[in-house]
């Protein structure tokens, strides 16, 4: 019902842009983002609040979706222009690998920019778990059936000579998992979110956590046959009883554009997105992560020729 709607939606609308003494026409385009509680929408709400007064090609309509996976298909579909994705999940749509194994690789999309890290937490309240490796026979929550998370839990594992058949896998939501720790039902559970993440924050209050490292070794196997992680950090005194940082990996939220989509708006909004950053951070904290360099980091699939010419400019070299 939703692609049937966004498509009634997307045909040729216009509406006008004021911009100094000037009046222009500016294609409404559709930016998928995520569920209107998460922060997919809330972001994309501050950059459609703070950009669209000064893009004069383009002007951003905001829509609540499933997120990623639900995101790519409006692009690949037509639905949508716009949208922001974790950077793991494009690159499956982009291979047609793991979560996209049953369809043709996606095509008609490209990368813009990095946001902000989604980082991968495991935590347990077992003080025996202080290596991926002391997950073998243990009881862990792998993040719901399908998820990214799922497919995360499974890369890092195997970066560690381990299998779900390692370990006794639980497919369950991050509230449900901080729960079961909670209760002892699980050893440990594989969260992937922007850092604090509420459900950790509650559970490190009430009971008390640890945040199981990854070493250097790991880390560099991983993202050997994975280039969409990027070594992140965990700093001490994020959730409470955690007094040294936990060094981790993260996958990108990123923001990606339809083929579609012409290389003079998205080096516009791109460049809109940058010149503009102090009047974002002041809509949603997220964005005190976006920076040109890690802008970059991460993308795992080819950038669209508006950002390519963007980060050019500003000295950027893209992979």
């Amino acid at each position: 019902m939703f692609k049937k709607l966004a498509a009634a939606l997307i045909s040729s609308a216009f509406v006008l842009v004021s911009f100094g003494t000037m009046t222009v026409m500016a294609d409404d385009v559709y930016f998928v983002t995520g569920g209107p509680m998460g922060t997919y929408y809330a972001i994309g709400s501050v950059m459609a609040d703070v950009l669209n007064p000064v893009l004069t090609e383009s002007s951003l309509t905001v829509e609540s979706s499933g997120a990623s996976r639900a995101n790519l298909e409006m692009i690949e579909e037509g639905d949508a222009q716009f949208g922001t994705v974790q950077n793991d999940v494009m690159y499956y749509a982009y291979t047609g690998t793991d979560l996209f194994a049953d369809e043709e690789p996606y095509s008609n999309f490209s990368a813009v920019a990095g946001l902000y890290d989604e980082t991968v937490q495991i935590i347990t309240n077992d003080e025996n778990i202080k290596s991926v490796a002391d997950l073998k026979g243990k009881t862990v929550s792998v993040g719901d059936a399908g998820s990214g998370v799922e497919f995360n839990a499974r890369e890092i594992l195997e970066a560690y000579g381990l299998s779900f058949e390692d370990i006794t896998p639980v497919n369950a939501p991050f509230g449900e998992s901080a729960s079961d720790l909670e209760e002892g039902n699980i050893d440990a559970a594989f969260i992937v979110a922007g850092t604090p993440t509420t459900a950790v924050e509650e559970l490190a209050s009430e009971t008390g956590i640890t945040l199981v490292q990854l070493d250097e070794e790991h880390i560099a196997a991983l993202q050997e046959k994975y280039n969409f992680y990027t070594e992140a950090v965990i700093p001490a005194d994020t959730y409470e009883g955690i007094s040294e940082d936990t060094t981790t990996v993260s996958v990108r939220a990123a923001l990606v554009a339809s083929n579609n989509v012409s290389e003079s708006a998205v080096y516009e909004l791109l460049k809109a997105l940058f010149d503009n950053k102090d009047a974002l951070v002041e809509g949603h904290p997220k964005f005190e992560s976006l920076t040109l360099e890690d802008a970059v980091k991460g993308m795992s699939v080819p950038f669209h020729a508006g950002a390519k010419k963007y980060y050019e400019e500003q000295g950027i070299t893209i992979e």
